[in-house]
């Protein structure tokens, strides 16, 4: 075992090419080979899988994520800032950088360190990345809660929005007691399939003690993800505090809440014994409930979890307060195993899909809940989660899974009745004694709510000329083309600028790892926005190269955020450190640091082939919120935008245009 830990070690400091290339694809979320549910069978219907190693097994001996160095972080943080600085902006800011390093950032890393040492079960990042969150006071829905939308059944029959939501709660339920029972599969990237993905690897693991385990599956090139988010999937809420909210979950609760029209209710999809209801049962249920003629609430409560925090907490206390019902209704709520929402709507096209999931009738939603089902009467579905209690990786996890169950082998088959039980009695509609006090505060949160969705824009783009497939053929990076197109088109949007730009990266192969951004907009990419802007003389050759460098440059920022050796979240921990010791280090000040960090174009895709779409607002007034999709032979992208931004449609016709040079160059023969 000695062995084992040492050779981990070795291949830990060196982080070498094998190692980080398996990291890199942390930054997607991608879905290839983390996991093969189907070498995990098992005969009982109320699991998903009986994985032969235990669910969190390898999480004991997970690598702990890197404090970067100190001088490291600092040239990082001024090559994100020399394509966006003038030439005397970036010499100021690199003498508060130079004099941040030699002074008080000397000091706060050793704080760092020395907490990070004292606090070997975590990551620095983590308790830092709960707070911001958790004390944000703005409203979470447009500001935090993205939306994930499901891929349609290929067969019709089982897109029926009952059918395919009581399909989608009992493969949910499953995912549920597997993950509990510890018979889920661990989160493995297998960067040589053959090798570790195997009967033989898996029994070795097993009998291998937890504390040394991912040390024998990173040898074998087998990478485990942490896993320490998943249990805050499923029985788990959000609650609004005056200053800082707070996570609630009750993994022993039993029972559903589902929306429609506004109003709640519940009914257990488990048994006491902890067995899942039978399918045709949960199908029954639904169905009543779906078919159920319950007005519209005069004020619907819903539209509370929407509002500034804050306010929310004061108002959530308020109804609490005022009776045993409203306690236990919002009891029922907030440890329901999560909030099935029925809606009035059938999108028919991306715009549509995106303001039906990203925000929708906020009288049918719970944006607290850690994650919301959305099904609209077309049978189309989205999830809607909640961001602070965790990031892509358990939610992907959890959306493949069950979809790949709804999808394969569903529990109800089209056409199946209805189990012939008394919904009536099964099912409570929840109900809320309220006062003038909460009536006013629920038609000021209907006022904001109104307001604020309908100053966002949406915009989307399906490009069929080439994708991927074409992309790697010219020996260039589908994510650094698609990254380096977005500063093309904002370079040409906007006459000749560089914004701060922001793509999400997991670092879910560390212990309680989070996210790390990688900031695309380098030197490369404006040398080759300049290259390719009108009127320039630059050969197709030369843009070739140009394009090689902007996707070698986006492989190496990739490699190094997802190793923890980006800038941002280390910086992030150095200035709270400096904020609670009362120190106010000139790099914080600096407008350049203030200036980089309001992102202009926020980015993000998940590949999956359950997603049909992901989307989430802008994280700034003037700014983009970006998803995009590269697929084999197509390009998708969506952006959202409010009216202090410049045109979302004008910068899709730009996107486009950045498209349409680049097919042109690789398309191109020699000069």
């Amino acid at each position: 075992m000695l062995k084992v830990r040492n050779a981990y070690q070795k291949l830990s400091v060196s982080k070498g090419k094998t190692v980080t290339a398996a990291y890199q694809v942390l930054r997607k979320h991608r879905n290839e080979n983390h996991v093969t549910a189907n070498h995990y069978s098992t005969n009982d219907s109320d699991y998903l899988q009986d994985s032969i190693i235990p669910t969190m097994h390898f999480q004991a001996g997970l690598p702990r994520l890197p404090v970067p160095k100190l001088e490291d972080t600092c040239k990082r943080y001024l090559a994100s800032q020399k394509p966006i600085l003038s030439d005397d902006a970036y010499a100021q800011t690199a003498k508060l950088v130079k004099d941040f390093e030699a002074k008080e950032g000397k000091d706060l890393q050793k704080q760092l360190k020395a907490q990070d040492k004292q606090n070997k079960h975590t990551s620095y990042i983590s308790g830092p990345w709960f707070d911001m969150y958790l004390k944000d006071r703005r409203p979470i829905v447009l500001n935090q809660n993205p939306f994930v939308a499901f891929k349609n059944d290929e067969r019709a029959e089982y897109n029926e929005p009952v059918l395919r939501a009581a399909n989608m709660t009992v493969a949910a339920m499953r995912f549920a007691k597997t993950m509990r029972a510890s018979k889920l599969a661990p989160e493995i990237y297998h960067l040589n399939a053959e090798k570790s993905d195997t009967e033989r690897f898996r029994k070795i693991a097993r009998l291998i003690p937890s504390r040394f385990a991912a040390y024998y599956a990173i040898l074998n090139k087998a990478f485990p993800l942490d896993m320490s988010q998943y249990f805050r999937l499923l029985n788990s809420t959000r609650i609004p505090l005056v200053e800082k909210d707070e996570f609630y979950t009750v993994p022993t609760a039993r029972h559903l809440v589902v929306m429609k029209n506004g109003n709640f209710y519940a009914f257990d999809v488990y048994d006491k014994d902890g067995n899942i209801l039978p399918g045709s049962e949960i199908y029954a249920h639904l169905k009543y409930i779906y078919q159920d003629a319950t007005p519209r609430p005069e004020h619907p409560v819903g539209y509370l979890t929407s509002e500034e925090r804050t306010t929310w907490a004061r108002l959530r206390k308020h109804i609490v307060d005022l009776s045993e019902n409203n306690k236990q209704a919002m009891d029922v709520i907030d440890t329901a195993a999560f909030c099935l929402c029925f809606d009035d709507t059938a999108p028919t096209d991306e715009i549509e899909l995106c303001r039906a999931y990203l925000y929708g009738d906020g009288a049918n939603r719970w944006f607290d809940k850690s994650f919301q089902l959305l099904l609209a009467k077309n049978g189309l579905m989205s999830i809607n989660f909640e961001h602070a209690w965790g990031d892509g990786v358990a939610v992907l996890r959890f959306f493949n899974e069950t979809f790949k169950l709804t999808t394969e082998n569903p529990p109800i088959s089209a056409g199946s009745s209805p189990a012939a039980v008394d919904s009536s009695s099964a099912v409570k509609l929840l109900n809320f004694n309220l006062d003038d006090t909460v009536k006013d505060g629920i038609n000021s949160a209907i006022k904001r709510y109104t307001e604020q969705t309908s100053r966002l824009s949406m915009q989307a783009l399906k490009y069929d000329k080439y994708g991927k497939n074409l992309l790697k053929k010219g020996g260039v990076s589908p994510d650094g083309v698609m990254q380096l197109s977005f500063q093309m088109a904002h370079f040409q949007q906007s006459g000749g600028k560089v914004a701060p730009t922001y793509e999400s990266c997991s670092t879910a192969a560390f212990k309680h790892g989070r996210t790390e951004t990688i900031r695309p907009a380098t030197v490369e990419t404006l040398r080759a926005s300049q290259a390719f802007a009108s009127g320039s003389s630059v050969s197709n050759e030369e843009k070739k190269k140009l394009l090689k460098d902007c996707s070698n440059r986006h492989n190496q920022l990739t490699k190094e955020a997802a190793m923890g050796q980006g800038w941002d979240r280390h910086l992030f921990a150095l200035r709270t450190l400096a904020e609670q010791s009362g120190t106010k280090p000139g790099i914080f000040s600096d407008p350049a640091y203030i200036n980089i960090c309001q992102i202009v174009l926020s980015t993000s895709s998940i590949f999956s082939p359950a997603v049909l779409a992901g989307g989430f607002a802008p994280v700034i007034p003037s700014g983009y919120g970006i998803g995009y999709y590269p697929e084999e032979d197509t390009m998708m992208m969506g952006v959202t935008t409010y009216p202090e931004s410049s045109s979302g449609s004008d910068f899709i016709e730009c996107v486009r245009n950045s498209w349409d040079q680049i097919h042109e160059v690789l398309t191109a023969a020699k000069d």
